[in-house]
């Protein structure tokens, strides 16, 4: 009996069975979040910038942070404030500044920049502070680069 059931589950799947009811879509993973991380660590030292990353998927999970020696303790809120917008708005942080605010985990200052894959498809966003609102956003650039990603224009 169970091997009949083996069977079919088998040849169910290998013959192609049912239509899959969800589709796949690139997900972010920790390989990646590290490198935007890192990425974005390199670019603040080479500036000689003191700074609190973090990194967030799609979800507003946060996947990576780091948090700089001399950065200010209380950036590394501001960071995965920023990032969790950019990341649940698909939107950098300087332009959801713009949208007023009000709006529950909306951020308000530069320095969070959503990103996606090479063909669009949206992983996740990056925060940055310690720094200005345009060097923030900067280091997040830089690590977006690095991993081989793109920034998310506004949707």
């Amino acid at each position: 009996m169970k091997r009949g059931i083996l069977a079919g589950v088998l040849a169910l799947t290998v013959l192609g069975g049912p239509a899959q009811a969800q589709t796949l879509r690139p997900q972010l993973d920790y390989a990646t979040a590290a490198a935007i991380r890192d990425g974005c660590i390199a670019w603040a030292t080479k500036e000689k910038l003191a700074v609190s990353i973090a990194v967030f998927n799609r979800q507003g999970i946060l996947i990576a942070q780091a948090h700089m020696d001399n950065a200010i303790a209380g950036v590394s809120e501001i960071a995965r404030w920023k990032g969790r917008s950019a990341a649940i708005f698909e939107a950098k942080s300087s332009v959801t500044a713009q949208w007023g605010s009000g709006i529950p985990e909306l951020a308000t200052l530069g320095g969070g920049v959503s990103f996606a894959t090479r063909d669009g498809i949206p992983l996740g966003g990056v925060g940055t502070s310690g720094a200005s609102e345009v060097q923030d956003e900067a280091c997040g650039m830089a690590g977006i680069a690095a991993a081989g990603l793109i920034a998310q224009d506004t949707p």
